[in-house]
């Protein structure tokens, strides 16, 4: 029988992902958290876990369990304000994507540093509106430190084969690219692409949340004409074929993770501090209320 948790805090890590990525082996289940932000229901109840030393950590499903929500439809900004109030200061974002580079194969995994933004305006993507205006710096989406932990993690782990300095690129569909469109990334410089970077990893960063992508390559897109056009049999074939290797990453990477935060040694989460606050634009007196009440769920001292 689930635990219905009333209220849950000081839980420090968040991972958001798909199915299996919150049923590690050496975490025991504290119960679930549902909770309602200003930006309405996350995505899913928090699962929130613990570790046999005490570390809690809260999943995440990005589409829900039964991945029932089109990359559009996830509500992003409920999802990372309902982590940022339970002191979340990192997410371990996990995603499948396809490869635009040869070699990049399928079942590779992906530490991307780079993003760029081909989804349509369509997603809600800022908690600054309605009479608050705040720009946060973006130039480097991704936390480069958290990356240097989890691929010095895996290189003990006998796993897959991990790449580095990598730009994804995030569309909307849900229908995947055609294959000009494919082509045109790969012109642009993209090596990966997926569906759900974006606007999660900007509203992370405008709750002065630590994150970085970890993503697992399911197919070749449609540019490489000498293979099969991409089709959900062969993503979901390969994405579970990556399962088991994510779950044991995760186990490995959260303890050491869980060290280096204890001791004030996560240069991205102490760099982000204060960050998003100090940003808003708009004058004490023209700021509307109701907005700011919103943005306090997150960030208390705004």
């Amino acid at each position: 029988m689930t635990t219905i948790l009333t209220s849950v805090s000081n839980v420090s890590i968040g991972v958001i992902g798909g199915s299996g990525l919150y049923s590690l082996d050496n975490l025991k289940v504290l119960g679930e958290y549902s909770p309602t932000t200003p930006w309405g229901k996350p995505s899913d109840n928090l699962i929130i876990a613990e570790t046999n030393t005490g570390i809690k950590v809260a999943f995440l499903a990005r589409h829900g369990r039964g991945h029932y929500l089109t990359p559009t439809e996830v509500p992003s900004r409920a999802n990372i304000a309902a982590l940022k109030h339970i002191g979340v200061k990192v997410i371990l974002a996990f995603s499948a994507v396809g490869s635009l580079r040869e070699e990049i194969a399928p079942r590779d995994f992906i530490l991307p540093t780079q993003i760029i933004d081909r989804t349509k305006g369509v997603r809600p993507f800022t908690f600054y509106e309605d009479g608050i205006v705040g720009h946060v710096m973006f130039a480097d989406p991704f936390s480069s430190d958290i990356a240097d932990i989890i691929y010095d993690v895996q290189k003990d782990l006998n796993g897959p084969k991990f790449h580095r300095n990598k730009t994804l690129i995030c569309m909307e569909g849900p229908q995947f690219s055609t294959r000009a469109e494919s082509h045109m990334y790969r012109s642009w410089g993209a090596d990966i692409i997926n569906m759900s970077v974006l606007p999660e990893a900007k509203l992370a960063r405008e709750a002065e949340i630590a994150y970085q992508m970890v993503c697992m390559s399911t197919d070749y897109d449609c540019w490489k004409e000498t293979e099969e056009a991409v089709s959900v049999e062969a993503v979901i074939a390969n994405l579970t074929g990556n399962a088991d290797f994510a779950r044991k990453l995760l186990g490995s990477v959260i303890p050491v993770l869980a060290e280096k935060l204890e001791k004030s040694q996560v240069k991205s989460v102490i760099d982000l501090q204060g960050s998003a606050s100090n940003s808003l634009m708009t004058a004490p007196g023209k700021r509307n209320e109701e907005t700011m009440k919103k943005i306090r769920y997150i960030l208390p001292s705004a």
